[in-house]
């Protein structure tokens, strides 16, 4: 068979070259960004005209809880009894993740951001000072005074302890878990979020120069102190006369975190349940606890075991419930005679005797038809119901186990409540009523009622501070759940994050690659949707900005994603290897999914088809040519009769003889 022409060949080689060099060309326009005009000009790659939606760090994940939210309290958190604002601010982080939950203060002119824990169990809210000599590295900057013209060292007075010199108001505390903190006081302007009602106030508080145990670890920057004290932020703010006598505090769920806080009253729900508060009793927030049931069960004990030493106390920020001796035992028992059909396993961790279980399965919303329900019951008889999540914590190690967040409180006959027991449920500490009130409800979900669309920090009154000529702390993004901020029919193009790293630069470059992997793994993403945008460092810190593209071809991160996305990374659930240090989130964008063009929609189709033409045409030309060759061949085979044909040798004759 005879051999096709080189033009064929070069002809068709061309095609093909020319299709497998288009398609990635076309592949990589849609998703590849360039890093410098991007950083330059974030919105220049979306649709024209559109600017990119820049968001602040939240919590929010509403389908995730199984508790209902009723609506029409929406109406009276908006319009509470009392006349005076109130302040509505966000709480951060899970509470079994970092054992407690946080809120952003801001102190200064201009502002200087912190996160604080919020603990109904301290009278003191205070910082890391930039002049502190043993403090650890926390999640934001020290406290500097000397760059806010708004503060003023609380002078040496009767009223207070002094430093050696006699000139500063100083502070100590030491905590039950022998962490401690001490440093000077000082005053400035503390503002409480653009959410806020409030408006900025003048008020004490803590600048920290030693900090010791837990304090010195935490990734959080200090404690905001919510006690009985004259420096609880609330007696200050009572006491000026801006909020009336109660706060009110609404922790999220085992697989949700996130919740909200409001300094000043409320009007209760018709069902809250209540119980008295004495403060002459005890300087904590206590309670009348009565009895304890499990399972509609009432544990055989005598109500006088709930008040021994401060009696029963509410403290928001202790991460697990104590119960004394007796008590405890007897809850135990009764919890391990429910479960009996489960597997009794170790705890996660082997210094400690954790009574867990496994074999109830890992969905939480299931977990009541495996434990127990567990009853408090107070004075007057009312009663707080606990759902499964408000006694277990999960099992790090096994899945599907989960463990009690109940134990014995050693020796101490004193009964503490920690901020597992509330979950899901709004504690209004009602001071000026003395007691205390319960409503179960969905704390995520309770957010978005304390929440005014559009609201933005009000301006400073003229007591906040002497000097009018000092502008006030500039409003920070706007807010809300990511349903609220972003419009149904948005759609998420990319998803743009900042992440700060205390880590070398060169130290870090080898381990790029793999670090995107397990931002990926954590986000459950593909690790071709993650790409670096930008990357920069300072000393022993880096930071980079990452990019989270649409998976495959696809156009756009759908909401609910680009929601799991999100909630991931401002829940501080994005778990990376202790070899990348400490890490923060500075902030987040999304870039709306741009308008692609009909050639650029349809570019594929083009060229599979123009492809397809074209090598149609060289076949049938290589068909053409080839029957054509062969017809040839055919002829010259045939010879005529006088054909002239080249002569030939004759062979001689034999001789016949």
């Amino acid at each position: 068979m005879a051999m096709a022409p080189a033009w064929f060949w070069v002809f068709s080689t061309f095609l093909i070259v020319a299709f497998v060099g288009i398609a990635p060309i076309i592949v990589f326009a849609e998703v590849s960004v360039d890093p410098n005009s991007l950083l330059r000009s974030p919105g220049n790659i979306s649709r024209p005209g559109a600017q990119p939606m820049i968001l602040p760090l939240f919590l929010s994940s509403p389908n995730s809880s199984r508790h209902s939210f009723e609506g029409n309290f929406h109406r009276q958190l908006q319009n509470a009894e009392h006349q005076n604002p109130n302040a509505h601010m966000r709480l951060y982080d899970d509470l079994l993740l970092n054992g407690y939950y946080t809120t952003r203060l801001l102190i200064g002119t201009p502002p200087q951001e912190f996160a604080l824990i919020v603990d109904s169990g301290s009278t003191v809210t205070y910082v890391p000072c930039s002049t502190c000599e043993q403090c650890g590295k926390h999640q934001d900057p020290r406290f500097q005074p000397d760059l806010s013209s708004t503060y003023q060292p609380l002078k040496c007075n009767v009223g207070c302890s002094c430093d050696s010199e006699r000139k500063q108001c100083i502070y100590e505390r030491q905590y039950a878990e022998m962490s401690s903190s001490s440093g000077v006081l000082g005053e400035d302007v503390i503002s409480f979020g653009n959410e806020s009602e409030l408006v900025p106030q003048r008020a004490v508080f803590g600048c920290e120069n030693m900090e010791t145990g837990d304090l010195y670890s935490q990734h959080a920057d200090g404690i905001m102190g919510l006690g009985r004290g004259e420096l609880s932020i609330v007696d200050q703010l009572v006491e000026k006369g801006v909020i009336s006598d109660s706060f009110s505090l609404c922790y999220g769920g085992m697989e949700i975190g996130g919740g909200a806080m409001v300094l000043g009253g409320i009007s209760p729900p018709p069902d809250m349940v209540f119980s008295s508060s004495d403060p002459v009793r005890s300087p904590y927030y206590n309670i009348q606890l009565m009895e304890i049931h499990v399972g509609g069960n009432k544990l055989e004990l005598n109500p006088k075991v709930f008040d021994g030493k401060h009696g029963t106390v509410l403290d928001s920020g202790t991460t697990y419930a104590y119960l004394p001796e007796a008590a405890f035992v007897a809850f135990k028992d009764a919890i391990l005679k429910k479960l009996s059909n489960l597997k009794k396993i170790r705890g996660p961790d082997p210094n400690y005797n954790d009574i867990c279980f496994s074999g109830a399965g890992s969905d939480v919303s299931e977990l009541s038809k495996t434990f127990p329900e567990v009853d408090l019951v107070f004075d007057k008889g009312q009663k707080l119901s606990l759902a499964p999540e408000n006694y277990l914590f999960r099992h790090s190690k096994v899945r599907g186990a989960f463990c009690l967040g109940i134990f014995q409180n050693g020796k101490d006959p004193t009964t503490l409540l920690g901020g597992i027991i509330v979950r899901n449920t709004l504690v209004t500490y009602d001071r000026e009523n003395q007691k205390i009130g319960f409503w179960k409800t969905n704390c995520s979900e309770l957010w978005k009622t304390l929440h005014v669309s559009g609201a933005s920090s009000p301006p400073p009154s003229a007591s906040v501070d002497g000097n009018s000529d000092q502008g006030m702390p500039p409003a920070v993004a706007p807010s809300g759940s990511l349903d609220h901020i972003i419009p149904y029919k948005f759609q998420i193009g990319i998803i743009m994050f900042d992440m700060s790293l205390n880590i070398k630069k060169s130290d870090l470059v080898p381990q790029l690659t793999e670090l995107a992997e397990f931002i990926a793994k954590d986000l459950e993403i593909n690790n071709t949707q993650v790409h670096l945008l930008n990357f920069t460092g300072e000393g022993n810190d880096s930071l980079i900005r990452w990019a989270i593209f649409p998976a495959g071809s696809a156009d756009y991160i759908s909401n609910s994603t680009a929601m799991s996305i999100i909630s991931r990374l401002t829940e501080h659930r994005l778990h990376l290897p202790d070899t990348f240090g400490n890490y923060k989130l500075v902030e987040w964008k999304v870039e709306p999914a741009r308008k692609r063009t009909w050639w650029q929609q349809h570019v594929f189709s083009v060229v599979a088809g123009v492809t397809f033409l074209l090598v149609l045409i060289g076949l049938s030309t290589f068909g053409g040519w080839f029957i054509w060759r062969r017809r040839q061949q055919a002829v010259g085979a045939y010879k005529p009769v006088d054909a002239i044909v080249p002569e030939q040798e004759l062979q001689p004759l034999s001789n016949g003889n």
